[in-house]
């Protein structure tokens, strides 16, 4: 994550929504207040990134999904070229051969389009590193396995995780991403608990993230 060059007492949203925030059922005022700029709302295919992304958007926020939002694309591992028209489902062996990968490029873009405001982008991507330092927050959002499993292979706006290949790969993702993500510093926040409780969640914890003094 970059420096935070922001401080700020409590958390600001954007729009009509610009001088108060709905945290844990109440209304914060926060008029007086800087938001943090960039939030990476990670997790496992299947954490509940997509519901939360579109939650905070109803709630007046700047968000992005990544994958349905175009930063996202199956990449060539050998080429690097990006696949215009993936076939959906894809075949099997196709994790061997393509990689999901987020341009930092786009994600450029969201950061200066949330100079003076709040962002959040979600998403789940194998290049994460290459951006990481685009976000001045991370939060991860863990569910357990049985959980992720129902999920994958009963939801119906997305069809990544029904084929095998797939569910393996996000288990694998789900078993190391909780730990992983807590070395790095991460806001680690449970996913099994209802939509509208992560979201306040995200927000509680922005804010705490971003009362802390920078110590330079």
């Amino acid at each position: 994550m970059r420096r935070r060059r922001y401080r700020l007492t409590h958390l600001t949203t954007l729009g009509a929504m610009e001088c108060s925030q709905h945290v844990d059922g109440t209304i914060v005022v926060l008029c007086d207040a800087s938001p943090v700029p960039l939030v990476w709302v990670t997790g496992s295919s299947g954490a509940g990134k997509s519901t939360v992304c579109a939650l905070l958007k109803s709630r007046g926020a700047l968000v992005a999904d990544a994958d349905w939002d175009g930063y996202n694309h199956w990449v060539d591992r050998t080429s690097g070229q990006v696949v215009a028209d993936p076939p959906d489902p894809v075949p099997a062996g196709w994790l061997d051969r393509f990689a999901w990968r987020i341009s930092r490029a786009d994600v450029e873009v969201l950061a200066a389009r949330a100079h003076g405001k709040t962002a959040f982008l979600c998403g789940t991507v194998e290049n994460e590193p290459d951006v990481r330092d685009l976000f001045d927050a991370v939060v991860c959002l863990v569910v357990d396995n049985e959980t992720l499993r129902h999920r994958l292979l009963t939801r119906t706006t997305n069809a990544f995780g029904k084929h095998p290949e797939e569910l393996a790969a996000a288990l694998e993702h789900n078993d190391r991403a909780e730990s992983a993500y807590r070395r790095l510093g991460a806001t680690i926040i449970d996913g099994t608990r209802p939509p509208a409780e992560v979201a306040d969640a995200i927000l509680a914890a922005v804010g705490r993230i971003a009362s802390t003094p920078d110590p330079n």
